[in-house]
């Protein structure tokens, strides 16, 4: 059963999500060449329960740390490393934050120092991909729209759109029902419904969207060692639309 929030529970999800912006916004400042990822880890977690909220990711299935760091080919679920981050570099962040028992999460890709023309490219359809998913989730809509949506973008670009992972219902869980696939054919699947909250997350690669999981039990990249970006907005739907969940606190993206 998907559950229907309440305004109140979606003022939770906001006031948690923009714990999430915040963060990003932090981390997409600190992303600079020289920087080991762990470091900006432990300033995450560090922000984030500074908020009075906890990282959700940290021992989520045993997940070690409170954000995902996925560098390069590195599409989702990258541990935060000693690695140091050179220019040139896409850094993909997955960041979650739990406050009052509600969930906010998001994701952005961060070009660190000066990225090549192929590279801007992705990040800026990826980005778009996302744009496109959330300007048809609004009510009387259906999740094949928000897939089809998504990989229209993609593939008009020339990308690999990823499918075997998705984006998903959330609340006071992280991962509710229903799943929110990065594919489809319009019109079809369930209808969206007012009082649902969903986390759009696409995520392109530069080649075929073949996957590979690394030796830590985490970390997946691409097969072919493309490159990808991963974004990602939890949003709610009202009879108006939808209502971004993870803006930063100033009411901007991260």
């Amino acid at each position: 059963m998907i559950p229907i929030k309440s305004t109140d529970e979606i003022a939770k999800m906001r006031a948690a999500g923009a714990i999430v912006g915040d963060t990003l916004r932090m981390i997409r400042q600190m992303a600079v060449p020289g920087v080991r990822l762990r470091t900006i880890n432990k300033a995450a977690e560090k922000a984030i329960r500074k908020r009075g909220a906890t990282p959700t990711f940290k021992g989520y299935h045993g997940f070690p740390a409170a954000l995902c760091m996925s560098v390069n080919e590195q599409v989702v679920h990258g541990l935060p490393s000693w690695r140091k981050l050179k220019s040139g570099d896409l850094l993909s962040v997955d960041c979650g934050a739990t406050l009052d028992g509600f969930i906010g999460d998001a994701a952005i890709t961060i070009a660190v120092g000066e990225i090549d023309d192929a590279a801007d490219r992705l990040l800026r359809a990826t980005r778009q991909a996302l744009l496109a998913g959330l300007a048809v989730t609004q009510p009387g809509h259906t999740l094949g729209d928000i897939g089809a949506a998504i990989t229209g973008v993609g593939e008009a670009a020339g990308l690999g759109v990823v499918t075997q992972y998705c984006g998903h219902g959330i609340g006071r869980q992280m991962h509710q029902d229903p799943q929110v696939p990065n594919h489809g054919d319009p019109s079809t699947g369930p209808v969206l419904l007012a009082g649902w909250c969903l986390a759009l997350e696409p995520m392109l690669t530069e080649g075929a969207a073949n996957l590979r999981t690394l030796s830590d039990g985490w970390t997946v990249a691409t097969a072919d060692g493309g490159r990808a970006a991963h974004f990602e907005m939890s949003v709610a739907l009202n009879d108006s639309g939808g209502q971004l969940l993870t803006l930063t606190s100033d009411g901007k993206w991260p």
